[in-house]
């Protein structure tokens, strides 16, 4: 079985920072919640690219922070791809009143949830949802502050 996490950009460039961490926590995160990675594609682009994407494939003409497709649903390994506009990012962690990496660091883990299996349609799965984020985010939180 073959296991990797991706990241790419399409229509900027950017950096994307702390791959190596990022990619270890993600790891972390899937094993706890009694899953095994497949393959994960993290793409960070434009408003204009996810945009496109939320149109055609989800029927929404409306901007978002991430689209998550999953390819390997009700199975215990999770495989797919995860598209974030690093605008709406950017904009999100002036309104929370955090920085970059830390909102993107949301959005990841918001969608690798989602191909987890955890939704946010309506008020208690979202409820479920923020907590998640915000235990994993914390997991992260330690990580950093341990090295």
């Amino acid at each position: 079985m073959t296991e990797e996490i991706n990241f790419f950009t399409e229509n900027l460039n950017y950096r994307i920072p702390q791959k190596k961490k990022l990619r270890n926590w993600i790891r972390k995160i899937v094993e706890k919640e009694n899953f095994t990675l497949g393959n994960i594609n993290i793409i960070i682009c434009d408003d204009t690219f996810l945009g496109n994407l939320n149109k055609i494939y989800l029927k929404k003409d409306t901007l978002t922070d991430i689209i998550t497709f999953s390819f390997n649903e009700n199975t215990k390994q999770i495989d797919g791809d995860l598209y974030i506009s690093k605008f709406r990012v950017k904009e999100n962690a002036k309104k929370y009143n955090t920085n970059i990496l830390n909102e993107l660091s949301r959005v990841i883990i918001h969608g690798i949830l989602h191909l987890i299996g955890y939704g946010d349609e309506n008020e208690i799965e979202k409820s479920k949802m923020r907590f998640k984020e915000d235990e994993c985010l914390g997991i992260l939180k330690k990580e950093k502050n341990s090295k």
